[in-house]
């Protein structure tokens, strides 16, 4: 495909992937939908009376509202011919855009000049633990290599529910929390700064189609219908608070203190030339997370650390979306089998995606293998965790023949703890 929108061969945002975000511009603070395709956003709002195909034609309205939600919420049909509708507009065949510079100059809006804002109203949000090398390493930190994994791990799919309110568009920065914590074993706790404050590499798809009423499940086969779109996410960690909260219930205060996601949505449409085989799962899913059709995704994954006022950034993690064993669908259908209702724009993350190997580790916490195996940094510093002043950055790619599907960037600052 041959856009007229010039951008650079490899970038992020080719006419073959078209995430959608909201943004808002100096010139216009209203949050709106739009479209990135090189390094513009197409406004949708100013188009939205271009969508006139069958699916669309009654819903232009969702282009015009100030979340995604609206749109996620349509059909899977309406999805692909919203895509469709927009290769074709930004088509260098098409003169209907392209030709009419009033409105050109209307829709387009550099990315540089733009404020980008979370994609959706996230009614709930869901943290699953579905990396197997992830869980196995923690396991044998925690307990041992011969009962690393927990006896339910490889039956279904592991999740807590997270806390929405909490979950922030990248570029926001987080603070290092206050909490209770448990230095030495058998003694009484202590109140005061997180310690050891880490990351997470994951993503998470945003929840699409109608709702399914309460008490009905999301049923695996039909699961991809309610599977809009995918981001990157940094689910921020305080390992010392985790450590001496979580049992028996999970994270809680360890996990609430920030989520921090890309502003793109990639949507799982754009992602169909990048399945790949689903990861062996042994032993078979019970019937109703039994699925043979491929859903799973080579996604390029990076982590870098820039400390505090540097330049210089340290690749710490090399992974892919493809190391996880529970896929996406499984999840959403182990999710919504006891009937659960979800909407559109809740959100379901992967859990920390770990590779076998130790460089493709997602968390300082296996990276540094809980603190006995420091990190260098290209300055000469070291990591066991994370320290007031790094930025994170998560990066995210597919690589195709003669293109890349890009997510941007899920960036994070760690701010000092307040004074308690």
């Amino acid at each position: 495909m041959k856009c007229f929108v010039r951008y650079e061969k490899f970038c992020d945002f080719p006419i073959e992937n078209l995430p959608y975000g909201v943004f808002s511009s100096k010139d216009d603070p209203t949050h709106r939908i739009g479209v990135a395709i090189g390094d513009q956003i197409l406004d949708l709002k100013q188009i939205a009376h271009l969508f006139t195909g069958p699916e669309l034609k009654n819903h232009q309205h969702v282009f015009k509202q100030e979340t995604l939600n609206q749109f996620m919420g349509l059909t899977r049909a309406a999805w692909k011919e919203a895509r469709s509708t927009l290769q074709s507009l930004l088509s260098v065949d098409n003169p209907l855009l392209q030709s009419n510079q009033e409105l050109r100059t209307r829709a387009f809006v550099s990315q540089y000049d733009a404020t980008m804002h979370l994609p959706a109203q996230i009614g709930d949000y869901t943290d699953f633990y579905s990396s197997i090398h992830h869980a196995t390493n923690v396991g044998i930190m925690f307990r041992s290599k011969e009962n690393a994994l927990m006896p339910n791990w490889k039956y279904l799919p592991v999740g807590y529910h997270g806390r929405a309110s909490s979950v922030v568009v990248s570029g926001t920065s987080i603070r290092r929390p206050n909490g209770q914590t448990q230095p030495v074993e058998g003694t009484p706790p202590v109140f005061g700064k997180c310690k050891l404050m880490d990351f997470e590499l994951e993503m998470a798809f945003f929840v699409g189609g109608a709702c399914n009423n309460l008490g009905s499940p999301i049923t695996v086969d039909r699961a991809e219908d309610h599977i809009f779109g995918f981001v990157l996410m940094n689910d921020w960690s305080a390992r010392d608070i985790q450590k001496w909260e979580y049992i028996p219930l999970g994270p809680f205060t360890a996990k609430n203190l920030g989520t921090s996601i890309s502003p793109w949505v990639v949507t799982t449409l754009a992602l169909e030339p990048f399945k790949v085989d689903n990861f062996p799962q042994s032993p078979e899913p019970l019937h109703y997370l039994k699925h043979d059709d491929k859903f799973n995704f080579d996604i390029n994954l990076q982590v870098d650390i820039t400390p505090k006022g540097l330049n210089v950034s340290t690749t710490v993690c090399r992974s892919n979306y493809k190391y996880l064993y529970w896929t996406a669908k499984q999840q959403l259908a182990h999710h919504t089998i006891t009937g659960c209702n979800v909407k559109p724009g809740d959100l379901m993350a992967s859990g920390t995606i770990s590779g076998e190997t130790s460089d493709s580790f997602g968390s300082l916490l296996e990276l540094s293998w809980k603190g006995t195996k420091p990190l260098t940094m290209l300055d000469g510093s070291q990591r066991k965790f994370l320290q007031d002043g790094d930025t994170v950055t998560i990066k995210g790619n597919c690589e195709g023949d003669s293109y890349n599907i890009g997510f941007g960037q899920c960036v994070g600052t760690l701010l000092p703890a307040f004074d308690l």
